[in-house]
């Protein structure tokens, strides 16, 4: 059974496509990262930046 840090939230489908570019397939993966190196990448927008960071604090984890 997959836990939900195992998969990414829904967020939109090009934003879904910059995490995977990075090597991002997973939330889990992502509490720590630097929400301005997320926010680098091309297709992420200040909404999946705020449901990512939303995700995270479900777990207690978040970006960094």
């Amino acid at each position: 059974m997959t836990s939900p840090l195992d998969t990414l939230p829904k967020i939109g489908a090009p934003a879904t496509r910059a995490l995977h570019g990075a090597g991002y397939t997973t939330l889990r993966q992502l509490a720590g990262v630097p929400r301005s190196d997320l926010a680098k990448l091309h297709g992420m927008g200040p909404k999946a930046l705020v449901t990512l960071q939303a995700a995270l604090e479900e777990h207690n984890l978040g970006l960094g």
